[in-house]
């Protein structure tokens, strides 16, 4: 039988953010895809640059096919652009190649939110998997230990969206900072950088909020059968 959920405007309002967020990072990385900076690299020059310029010779820069995403890999000691970013001399390409080169300067000088990053992921993503599920199991059998185990194992997923806030935010600021010492952007063209590296941003403070919305929506479900039952 279908009945009134008060809660469900948490998770539409964390879908809300999240739809919003995809969709400005896209229209943001667009308008700057066809603007070339006035240095001519490419995002691969750049950034092969920026690791030579802070002595990182470990880390190799791949390419990877469309339909992925840019990332560095810490344990592979890989840089990734997408086959799009990597040749091109746009301020999208050569602005997600600097933050991806951030992430690698903050593995080479230990930064402590990516180490927290690194040593916590395995258990919040094996806890996040089975949150949902023993949280149903909960419910269905009546057992409220299940739910709160549930819950408590959901919530892993949350600390790791806010632990990754600061980290791409550090690598961010790091990229800009880089770019303008390095002299690889102009002042208009690191705005540019500024405004896609921001946009991106917004797509993990959308995911972050979205999650905490759902582990209040539990924990508002939770409460609510515990006071009919008692």
């Amino acid at each position: 039988m279908f009945y009134y959920d008060p809660t469900y405007i948490l998770i539409l309002i964390g879908a809300g953010l999240s739809i919003w967020a995809s969709s400005n990072v896209k229209h943001v990385m667009q308008r700057y895809r066809g603007t070339h900076t006035q240095s001519g690299l490419t995002a691969y020059m750049a950034a092969r640059e920026i690791l030579r310029a802070r002595s990182i010779f470990d880390v190799a820069i791949t390419r990877l096919p469309e339909g992925a995403s840019d990332y560095y890999s810490p344990v592979n000691k890989e840089l990734c652009l997408l086959s799009s970013n990597y040749g091109a001399t746009d301020i999208t390409a050569i602005g997600v190649a600097a933050h991806e080169c951030g992430h690698a300067i903050q593995d080479a000088e230990g930064y402590g939110p990516l180490k927290l990053q690194r040593a916590l992921y395995p258990v919040c993503s094996f806890g996040s998997g089975l949150g949902v599920p023993v949280i149903l199991a909960g419910f269905i059998f009546q057992a409220e230990p299940l739910i709160q185990l549930g819950i408590f194992l959901f919530s892993l997923s949350v600390v790791l969206s806010l632990i990754l806030l600061p980290v791409e935010f550090d690598a961010s600021n790091r990229a800009l900072k880089i770019l303008r010492e390095m002299r690889m952007m102009n002042e208009e063209e690191l705005e540019g950088a500024a405004q896609v590296l921001r946009a991106a941003g917004m797509t993990y403070v959308a995911a972050a909020a979205a999650s905490v919305l759902s582990l209040l929506r539990l924990v508002l479900i939770s409460g609510g059968r515990r006071g009919r039952d008692s």
